[in-house]
């Protein structure tokens, strides 16, 4: 797809201001013509992310085209029409999509952007349609905007409230122990299940729980290095070659990994930006492991759609340490094109937290933290609720 224009890029802002989710499409001349669109990997990724389709399960042929109800936006007006989902049988049955009417509103390299609400896939034409306009109006797409937003907000307020709830008990005894304490407890008061998942926790909305006094990192992820293309192939060769031996005997690799200088292990990060990837290497052996920028991205924008980050302070008493939470920071749709800079300055770096248990090793992270600084580098202004 071409770059956006500034015009372009200011309503796709608004959009984002508006919680509205989009993929965008950039039909060819050759495309209108013959009513046919490449699904891109964009296109793809948004209508399973949002659970309307999945072309990697999609048979080919004519008789599996799947059809969506669509709204194609036309400025004060809308033409309800279908969409087609569908892989040829030829050419290898490559993913495409076809909006029946769609070019009625647009030229060729236009930008349209597709969002998705209630069962209708929402068509507008980004390059061409005055979106703050129209919502400003009383039009179907500023019922639309408002209805989206409201939706969006729904499950947050939600949460909000529960959480606001557990706080007005004051002082909670966990009993947990250790770091994790905090978020454990949490989950359990709201009824969320403790499991090793990557996906939110609620309903979509990711939830981070910090000690406020705690302010240093704030933890993004977890996400080991793309083996296949990294000089050493498990946690365990990591462990091998850089872990040492603590007071108990156990070997172990617990430390943090930036771009700004070497550890104590002789390990550092490199952003290598033109070949997409993030780089440890050794002041000592050279390369040592490599994720694809790509990765670290998609698991930013899965992880951190929508996160709740509940602080707290805690106080011990016969042993038990008791946490009251206090605040939620609020954050939504993070910039994932910030990813590569903020690991080049530093401001992201990486924990390892290997250990050797018996004759197996036990890898919790590599995990990706935040300092708590940069919070707004990352994304978009917050929200931010004392409880």
């Amino acid at each position: 797809m071409r770059q956006l224009t500034n015009v372009e890029l200011n309503k796709l802002e608004f959009l984002t201001s508006k919680q509205v989710e989009v993929a965008l499409i950039e039909p060819t001349a050759t495309g209108l013509k013959k009513s046919i669109m490449d699904a891109t990997s964009i296109v793809r990724d948004f209508f399973e992310r949002e659970g309307i389709h999945n072309y990697l399960t999609q048979l080919q042929g004519p008789e599996n085209k799947v059809l969506i109800r669509t709204k194609i936006v036309t400025g004060s007006e809308i033409i309800r029409t279908l969409t087609s989902l569908y892989r040829p049988n030829t050419k290898k049955g490559d993913p495409r999509i076809w909006i029946s009417g769609v070019n009625k509103i647009c030229q060729p390299n236009d930008i349209i952007a597709v969002a998705y609400f209630s069962g209708v896939l929402w068509t507008f034409n980004l390059s061409r349609l005055d979106l703050r306009s129209l919502s400003a109006q009383e039009t179907p797409f500023a019922r639309f905007i408002n209805n989206y937003e409201a939706k969006e907000n729904e499950i947050a307020n939600e949460l909000l409230e529960k959480i606001k709830q557990i706080a007005n008990k004051g002082f909670i005894p966990s009993p947990y122990q250790g770091d994790t304490s905090i978020g454990r407890l949490l989950e359990t008061e709201l009824g969320i299940p403790i499991n090793s998942s990557k996906d939110p926790d609620y309903k979509g909305i990711e939830i981070k729980s910090t000690r406020a006094e705690r302010q240093n990192r704030k933890n993004l992820f977890a996400q080991v290095p793309d083996w296949d293309i990294s000089v050493l192939k498990s946690s365990r060769d990591i462990l091998d070659k850089y872990g040492y031996y603590d007071d108990n005997e156990i070997k172990r690799l617990y430390c943090t990994v930036s771009a700004t200088r070497f550890n104590t292990q002789t390990l550092r990060l490199k952003v290598k930006k033109d070949d997409g990837l993030l780089m440890e290497y050794s002041s000592r052996d050279g390369d040592v492991a490599c994720w694809r920028s790509s990765v670290l991205e998609k698991r930013l924008l899965t992880k951190h759609r929508e996160t709740f980050w509940v602080d707290a302070i805690s106080k011990i008493e016969d042993g038990v340490e008791y946490f009251k939470f206090i605040k939620i920071e609020h954050t939504k749709d993070p910039l994932a094109s910030q990813l590569g800079v903020l690991l080049d300055q530093g401001k992201i770096t990486l924990d390892h937290l290997i250990k050797q248990k018996g004759n197996s090793v036990v890898e919790k992270g590599p995990i990706f933290k935040l300092n708590q600084r940069s919070l707004s580098l990352l994304f978009p202004p917050s929200e931010i609720y004392t409880l």
